[in-house]
């Protein structure tokens, strides 16, 4: 007759082989998802190339001269002058680095009389602070030597 050691091994073996079983089926499943991925990582790439074949198809200058000569009526083109182009440090500047505007000497003055004459004392503190007035920046003028054709786009490799 069995013994129950010998029915205890049967039901661990048992056990062993569903979840080993579970754990191979997992594994089947994740790598159909990694070739799934995969499949549509390359379908993605294609389309990618596809794409910049299509662009470099359309921005081919000679069809952009061509629709500007068929487009000149409605679109009214004018080719770029050198001087309308600017560098980079002429840009102006982001408004979260513009300082805070400064009140002129007259404004703290006539602002400061009504302070007084409202609390019945001198204000000195208001025009001690606003007499620390930060300078506003300017762009940087360009140089003399520098070609007004020879524009750095950080396009066209060297």
């Amino acid at each position: 007759m069995l013994k129950t050691f010998d029915l205890v091994l049967i039901g661990v073996m048992t056990a062993t082989a569903t979840v080993t079983y579970t754990i191979k089926h997992r594994a089947e499943l994740k790598v159909e998802e990694v070739h799934r991925l995969e499949a549509e990582i390359k379908l993605e790439k294609d389309t990618i190339d596809l794409l910049k074949a299509d662009w470099a198809l359309q921005s081919q200058p000679n069809r952009l001269e061509r629709l500007v000569k068929a487009y000149n009526e409605e679109l009214k083109l004018q080719p770029t002058e050198s001087t309308a182009l600017v560098h980079a440090k002429e840009l102006p500047m982001l408004k979260s680095e513009v300082p805070v505007p400064d009140v002129t000497e007259a404004k703290v003055s006539a602002k400061g009389a009504t302070v007084a004459s409202a609390k019945g004392a001198p204000d000195t503190k208001g025009a001690q602070a606003t007499a620390k007035a930060q300078p506003i920046p300017m762009p940087a003028p360009r140089g003399e030597a520098e070609d007004a054709d020879q524009i750095e786009t950080g396009s066209v490799e060297e």
